[in-house]
């Protein structure tokens, strides 16, 4: 397990079988995102209410062990007494950490967002994804791409480059081409990539059939580099 893929898809994007392999890394950073705030509301609550239970009644032997930093240590269940005391007490809320835990759901939420995009779709079916394996040959190539956009999102399982020309396999029967066209497009001219042409294919053997062709074009190794940049700036 590569804990850098909770932070950083860029090395393994593009890569076979990435979405399905990148989806228990969504889950743990979200869910590491959402304990670090919660960890923290916590802790404030208890150290406020600590505090207000020591100036209101001197209780000094009540601070809790669960956050060292209460002072003193006593059993956990009192830790929890503290925490549900605190909880209902509205007073207790208002603290420096409750702040920081407020902002810390930001990130977390952002998260949770890009997990459930991942839990959504799926990878390239491996039986395809064997037989374009074979055919790919020498292209420069990228698995499991998803693009989206503001209405709609577009899943190509295989997308291969080779300088200015662009082919895909999709397996979603009904991928609307005209507009996946016109939203890459936007984002290849964008870049400086006005000569580019894209073809999608849904067909899996004009596809390899095409990948074939595309093995006798010229090769341009600074082109296609800078084309696959910009594919997978813009994809999932």
């Amino acid at each position: 397990m590569k804990i850098a893929r909770m932070f950083s898809t860029e090395k393994v994007k593009g890569a076979r079988n990435y979405l399905n392999s990148q989806k228990k890394y969504e889950v743990m950073r979200t869910v590491l995102y959402f304990a670090i705030p919660l960890s923290l509301f916590t802790a404030g609550i208890m150290q406020t209410q600590a505090g207000l239970l020591r100036a209101a009644a001197g209780i000094d032997g009540f601070l809790a062990g669960v956050f060292p930093a209460l002072g003193g240590s006593v059993p956990a269940v009192k830790g929890l007494k503290l925490f549900w005391m605190g909880l209902l007490n509205p007073k207790s809320r208002v603290n420096l950490l409750s702040i920081v835990a407020v902002l810390g759901l930001l990130p977390a939420s952002k998260s949770l967002i890009g997990a459930v995009m991942f839990l959504r779709f799926h990878s390239l079916d491996g039986e395809a994804a064997d037989l374009i394996q074979k055919s790919s040959g020498d292209l420069q190539t990228l698995y499991d791409c998803v693009f989206t956009s503001y209405k709609k999102n577009f899943v190509v399982g295989h997308l291969a480059v080779r300088g200015n020309t662009v082919c895909g396999y999709s397996q979603a029967p009904d991928f609307d081409e005209n507009a996946f066209y016109s939203h890459i497009g936007d984002h290849l001219r964008l870049d400086g990539h006005r000569e580019t042409t894209v073809k999608i294919f849904t067909d899996l053997k004009k596809y390899i059939a095409r990948l074939e062709q595309m093995a006798s074009l010229e090769e341009k190794p600074e082109t296609t580099a800078a084309v696959i940049a910009t594919l997978k700036s813009v994809c999932l």
